[in-house]
């Protein structure tokens, strides 16, 4: 089975349109997930964004850092806990969030474009499940390792 191949090829090309689109706005294509996760949980640990993006905390802290440096987030330390950094979007981010949003629709709906209504929904069921399989074990896996 050649399917991770697919799910691979599908991810670098998202990649190469996001980044395109994302260039007039000054963010990275793979920004995008945590300016979301940001600007849709304001004040949202670092910790927090790795468990919910499923990514290393090393990759937050160097994102967050670039996001910050270009104007898009702040962090602050949590009032009860200073070795807790939590992260606030700025208006900055607020206002291009639609946009992220709306690009990352159009490759959504550029990609799905040749298939019926019924396709779109059945291929959107198998991805989610496959997603909530992947974290269950992605969860599993981090158990064994700590």
């Amino acid at each position: 089975m050649r399917f991770m191949k697919y799910v691979g090829e599908i991810w670098r090309c998202a990649g190469l349109y996001r980044a395109a689109q994302y260039e007039e706005l000054g963010i990275g294509c793979f920004q995008d997930q945590y300016l979301a996760k940001i600007c849709e949980s304001p004040g949202i640990a670092q910790e927090e964004i790795a468990a919910d993006l499923f990514v290393n905390k090393s990759n937050v802290a160097r994102q967050v850092a670039s996001l910050e440096e270009k104007g898009f987030v702040e962090r602050r330390p949590d009032a009860q806990d200073k070795r807790i950094l939590r992260v606030y979007p700025t208006e900055k981010a607020l206002s291009v969030l639609e946009q992220v949003r709306r690009i990352r629709r159009t490759w959504t709906e550029q990609l799905l474009a040749e298939m019926g209504e019924e396709e779109r929904e059945a291929v959107s069921k198998m991805m989610e499940r496959l997603a909530e399989r992947a974290k269950e074990l992605a969860r599993e896996w981090e158990g064994e390792e700590r």
